[in-house]
């Protein structure tokens, strides 16, 4: 096994490439990316979350129309805001800890990012809260090139031990945090 740390953005386009074989990085499932790869069986919900600083104005999803939002690029926090919002609105950065680093400067005004590194981040930096809604709700999966159809089946079979076994959920609540 060689694991490769790679840009998010560029995750689907290496597996599609046959850069790499599999992309395992809280990999949401969408339309878009049905196009490019096959996924696996889900193996975790993720949750889209907005972190505020504790004196903002911003109480629900509602008030994010016309806010400045930082986003981790290519997530698809970066996708769902700038679909919702439009691209005038999304902050982009290369991670979620500069996003986070941006909200604490009044460079943007929240943060959408997954619900487990929010957590860590708002639990490690005075001054942060979530909002008590949540922004959206996605399955993870992993990402597999569409003509790797051996693969995909080795994958959901182990998938389907792993969480028989409660061994997922282990797993989850161990590595799924903050980067």
């Amino acid at each position: 096994l060689e694991i490769k740390d790679m840009a998010f953005e560029s995750l689907i386009t290496a597996v599609s490439s046959g850069a790499v074989d599999i992309v395992l990085a809280g990999m949401t499932v969408t339309e878009e990316r049905k196009e490019s790869v096959n996924f696996s069986d889900s193996y975790a919900t993720g949750v889209q979350v907005v972190i505020v600083t504790e004196d903002s104005a911003i109480a629900s999803i509602e008030d994010l129309a016309g806010k400045k939002i930082g986003v981790q690029t290519g997530t698809t926090g970066d996708i769902y805001c700038a679909g919702d919002y439009g691209e005038d609105a999304v902050a982009r950065y290369d991670n979620g800890a500069l996003a986070v680093a941006a909200l604490q400067n009044g460079q943007v005004d929240c943060v959408v990012i997954d619900n487990e590194p929010a957590k860590a981040f708002v639990e490690a930096n005075e001054g942060l809260k979530l909002l008590d809604t949540e922004y959206i709700t996605e399955d993870y999966a992993a990402a597999i090139a569409k003509d790797n159809t051996e693969l995909l089946d080795k994958v959901n079979a182990a998938l389907a031990e792993l969480k028989a076994d409660g061994k997922i959920d282990e797993i989850i609540g161990k590595y799924i945090k903050a980067e």
